[in-house]
């Protein structure tokens, strides 16, 4: 991962810089000394830059592929209430819809036998009414014995119940309750049952046809509600990813919360993570194929550098702290790294500052006053 005879090669050719900048080189030694001087002005002769430490947290990966998904909630199928023939498209594909706007109409005689059922359980239930009030009523003369107002009772709740059967019969059917409170009190019957989207959302695929007979529960349209939309994202097969972390998709204002990884290892020896999107809804569509950048997470966290400021002598990977002297030599440990960026484990703190540019420069004057290779 890292060229270490090339930073050799590039150290070898800094103490000419380092003399230029002012900075002594003295007699090699064993080791070099941890805390080695560098005034502000040798560190913009050598063109020495810093970062301040924030806190510990994971470091952006490389981009892998992601696929722009609804939420199984959020994907909303429409089949065929009934049997019957469509007979009127009030929508086409990708328009967008509002809980209650019609879509599309089917010529049903199945709709109008649910209404007459209906028709039926309300008469029966109607004369269960009259005749428990006029069994009360005898029962109340000493005519007849109570049973017989019991097995009244009994007759109406029975009757009742068909009722709310068949009104729920005429719901899932798509009908509202007042077409079916319509349909019980009036005796007037629908040829046809218009078909109302349930949710808002964009009709993302349309497979009825005008004229086309169906049966019921046949698919006839997709409504995709874009409220809310996911990420799954292919990663490599063993990749830790914190809980909330926040994905990116380079080049939009688009970021996401990861939620989980899959246990399936793909032919590719990727696993599927799942984010959902927390920011730039708008700029998605489900289907679209993005790129995301996941942040790779290490065990008891780590401070994440860029790459370029971390030096190895020895086999020992070191950074450069800045110090009221100059900067101090401290040896860290890689526990990831991912394209331009590496995460560290080491003695560091919050608020202190590293070298980020110009590490070659620091390492021969950290090296020539302290000790060599």
């Amino acid at each position: 991962m890292f060229q270490m005879p090339r930073a050799r090669a590039l150290a070898s050719a800094i103490p000419g810089a380092l003399l230029c900048a002012g900075l002594p080189l003295s007699a090699i030694a064993a080791e070099p000394a941890a805390e080695f001087a560098v005034s502000p002005a040798q560190m913009q002769s050598l063109g020495v830059t810093v970062r301040k430490l924030d806190q510990p947290a994971a470091i952006a990966g490389l981009a892998s592929p992601a696929r722009v998904v609804l939420p199984p909630n959020q994907d909303i199928m429409v089949s065929a209430p009934v049997d019957g023939v469509i007979d009127r498209l009030l929508i086409n594909p990708q328009d967008v819809v509002k809980t209650g706007q019609p879509l599309l109409r089917i010529a049903s005689p199945a709709y109008g036998d649910l209404q007459l059922k209906l028709m039926e359980a309300d008469s029966r239930a109607k004369l269960a009414r009259q005749t428990m009030e006029r069994e009360k009523q005898l029962l109340a003369e000493g005519i007849i014995p109570g049973r017989r107002v019991q097995e009244a009772q009994a007759a109406q709740a029975g009757a009742d119940a068909a009722v709310r059967q068949a009104e729920a019969a005429l719901r899932l059917a798509g009908a509202d309750a007042a077409s079916a409170r319509k349909a019980a009190a009036n005796g007037s019957l629908d040829d046809a049952i218009t078909v109302r989207a349930r949710s808002d959302g964009l009709v993302a695929s349309l497979d009825a046809k005008l004229g086309q007979r169906v049966k019921e529960a046949d698919p006839l349209l997709r409504i995709a509600n874009l409220r809310e939309l996911w990420l799954e994202v292919q990663v490599a097969a063993g990749t830790a990813v914190p809980r909330n972390a926040e994905i990116t998709v380079p080049g939009r204002d688009v970021s996401a919360s990861a939620m989980s990884v899959g246990s399936l290892v793909g032919e590719g020896q990727t696993q599927t993570l799942r984010a959902r999107v927390t920011k730039g809804v708008d700029k998605l569509r489900p289907g679209e194929v993005v790129q995301a950048r996941v942040p790779f997470a290490a065990a008891g966290g780590g401070w994440g550098l860029p790459l370029a400021s971390v030096t190895y002598q020895d086999d020992k990977a070191y950074v450069f702290v800045r110090s009221t002297k100059g900067f101090v030599a401290v040896p860290v440990t890689v526990v990831s790294s991912a394209g331009q960026a590496l995460q560290v484990h080491g003695n560091l703190k919050s608020g202190q500052e590293v070298a980020v540019t110009s590490v070659i420069a620091l390492k021969s004057a950290w090296l020539g006053m302290g000790g060599g290779e």
